[in-house]
Order: C-alpha cells, then sequence, then structure tokens
C-alpha cells in the first residue's frame, strides 16, 4: 500500500483461496484492458469474460494473453458452455478452451435446464481438463429453490469436483440469492454458511450495498464475484474499512 494505517483489516496476497474478487468483463477493448490491469491486476483474482461475449469479441486471443500476462486467470460465461451443451457440442468447447489456453471453467445451468446429476458428470469431465466454478442457481427470477437444495446442490456439486461454487444473482443483482429488490435473501444466505465452508463460495454481488452487506456479515475476506471493472478499487476499499459504509467495521476488531 502507499502508507501505513493501522486497524486494516489483512488481506492475503495472491494466489489465494478466500477474499477472491471475480471480475467481470462485459466487452472492454484492449485499450481499456491495459488501462485496467494498470489499476487493478493486484486486486483481481479472476476475469469472467460475462455470458456469451468471448462469441462477438474482436481479437479474443489478445485480451485473454493480456490478462493472463498480468497473472489473472479468464473464464468464459457460463452461459456459454450452456449454448454448446444445448448444441450438443460439449466436445467442441473442451476444444475451444484448449485452443485459447483457458485455465478455468464455469459449469452452469441457469438457462438450460437440466437434471442435475448430468450437471455433475459434466463437471466430474471438466476437472480433467480445468479448474472449476460451478455456478447454482437460476436466472430465471420465477425459479426458485429452497434452501436446502441449494446446500444439496452445492455439496454434490463440490464432491464432483467444483473448486469454487458461485452462488447466482447475475449481472443485475436481482435474482438468486438476491430479491428482487437487489435485498440478501438472508435465511438462504445463512442457510449455505451453515452447511458450506465459506471459502467455497464466490456470491455473485454486482451492486454496491450487496458488497457491503457480505462484508459486514463475513468479513472483508468474503469471495465476491461480477464486480464491474470500474468498481474494482472502491470495493476494495469496502473490504479495508476505508469507505463510509463500512468505515467503522473493522476498527478496534484487528
Amino acid at each position: 500500500m502507499n502508507f501505513d494505517l493501522d486497524q486494516i483489516p489483512a488481506r492475503a496476497l495472491k494466489p489465494r483461496e478466500e477474499g477472491l474478487t471475480m471480475v467481470m468483463d462485459k466487452g472492454l477493448s484492449l485499450r481499456e484492458v491495459e488501462d485496467f490491469i494498470s489499476v487493478g491486476a493486484e486486486f483481481t483474482d479472476l476475469l469472467k469474460l460475462g455470458f456469451g461475449t468471448s462469441y462477438v469479441t474482436t481479437k479474443l486471443q489478445d485480451k485473454i494473453n493480456l490478462y493472463h500476462s498480468a497473472g489473472i486467470p479468464v473464464y468464459f460465461g457460463g452461459t456459454l458452455l450452456e449454448a454448446f451443451i444445448v448444441r450438443k457440442r460439449f466436445d467442441d468447447y473442451l476444444r475451444l478452451i484448449e485452443k485459447f489456453k483457458i485455465t478455468h471453467v464455469e459449469m452452469s445451468d441457469g438457462s438450460l435446464e437440466m437434471p442435475h446429476d448430468e450437471k455433475c458428470e459434466y463437471i466430474r469431465t471438466l476437472c480433467k481438463h480445468a479448474v472449476v466454478l460451478s455456478e447454482v442457481g437460476s436466472k430465471d427470477a420465477e425459479k426458485i429453490f429452497a434452501p436446502y437444495e441449494w446446500v444439496e446442490f452445492m455439496q454434490k456439486e463440490s464432491e464432483a469436483g467444483a473448486w469454487k461454487l458461485i452462488a447466482e444473482a447475475r449481472e443485475s443483482g436481482n435474482v438468486g440469492v438476491f430479491r428482487g429488490n437487489g435485498e440478501a435473501r438472508e435465511g438462504l444466505v445463512n442457510e449455505i454458511v451453515h452447511f458450506i465452508p465459506k471459502e467455497k463460495v464466490i456470491w455473485e454481488s454486482p451492486l454496491k450495498n450487496q458488497q457491503v452487506w457480505f462484508i459486514k456479515e463475513m468479513g472483508a475476506n468474503v469471495n465476491l464475484g461480477n464486480i464491474a471493472p470500474h468498481e474494482l478499487i472502491p470495493l476494495e476499499t469496502l473490504r479495508l474499512g476505508l469507505r463510509g459504509d463500512t468505515f467503522s467495521t473493522f476498527l478496534d476488531k484487528i
């Protein structure tokens, strides 16, 4: 950091297992990626090329190379994998990640319905090729799982080999673990953390009030995802109690 200040929560250095920040790139240019890396590389643990944007992104390999050169693992949004699966082209997807030297993959079923056993089988296969992040929850606001179902899905996907489990919220932050108004479904979150180790879960939380809530509930080193590139530095200040929303959270607790 640029100067000394006491009563600041400890943040592990990369690579870390908890306190992860996953940033979503929804179409940055190469120049924007270079600018982002110059200020955000040390705070970014994972970079997701959102949903199917990688299909239409120009100079895709150049973009991936930029992130990799900065030590940031890149993966395609889970919706892209679902698009391959629904077209019965899963093997082509495996060739795709090999072509672009992708080391992490997201397995999801937020848009495509499939039996859960089938999803777990995909996870087991993907684990032979990459580090797997498995997303739980639907992108359909009308499709609500009971808390015990979330826990069961997460446990089985972890057993199948998933490195991290992503709690769905979309980039809008109004489905999955959040209500339509963006407020956290506290009972659901409490049920998940009762059974699933907190370092195992990445909570999609694109909105500031959601990030604040998780930091206050779970501490500075909670895993958070779907963070917009321009919100990365503001999020890090929230984690450290250097923004009004969490200013008093860590004082005299270090």
